[in-house]
C-alpha cells in the first residue's frame, strides 16, 4: 500500500512540475504581448532608428571610399611625374646617367622633393 501511495506522489509531482511550467511559460508570453502593445509605435521608431543608422554608415563608408580614391589619384600622379621623368632619362641614356641629368629632368630642388617623400610617408603611416 506504500508503494502505490509513493508512486502516486510521485505522479502528481511530476504533473505539479509541468503545470507550473506551462504556468511560467504562459505568464512569459502574457508580458511579451504586454509589452509589444504597449510599444507599438517605439518599435517601429526603434526599425526607423535602426535602417537610418544603416544608412548613415553606409554613406560614411562612400564617403570614406571617396576621399581614399582622391588620396591615391594624387599618388598616382606623383609617381607618374617621377615616371616621365624616368622614361625621359632613359631616352636620353646613352651609357650611364649622371646626377645632373636627373635635376635638370626633376626641376625641383633636393629639399623639395625631400619635404613632398616626407609628406607622403606621414600620410601614409597616419592611414
Amino acid at each position: 500500500e506504500k508503494e502505490i501511495w509513493n508512486r502516486e506522489k510521485l505522479s502528481l509531482q511530476k504533473s505539479l512540475k509541468q503545470a507550473n511550467a506551462e504556468l511560467s511559460k504562459l505568464r512569459a508570453e502574457l508580458r511579451s504581448e504586454a509589452f509589444l502593445r504597449e510599444l507599438g509605435s517605439d518599435s517601429e521608431n526603434a526599425v526607423l532608428r535602426r535602417i537610418y543608422g544603416k544608412y548613415l554608415r553606409a554613406e560614411s563608408f562612400r564617403k570614406a571610399l571617396i576621399y581614399q580614391k582622391k588620396y591615391l589619384l594624387l599618388l598616382l600622379g606623383g609617381f607618374q611625374e617621377c615616371e616621365e621623368a624616368t622614361l625621359a632619362l632613359i631616352a636620353r641614356m646613352g651609357g650611364q646617367p649622371s646626377y645632373t641629368d636627373l635635376e635638370i629632368i626633376t626641376h625641383h630642388s633636393k629639399g623639395f622633393t625631400r619635404f613632398r617623400s616626407a609628406v607622403r610617408v606621414s600620410i601614409a603611416i597616419s592611414r
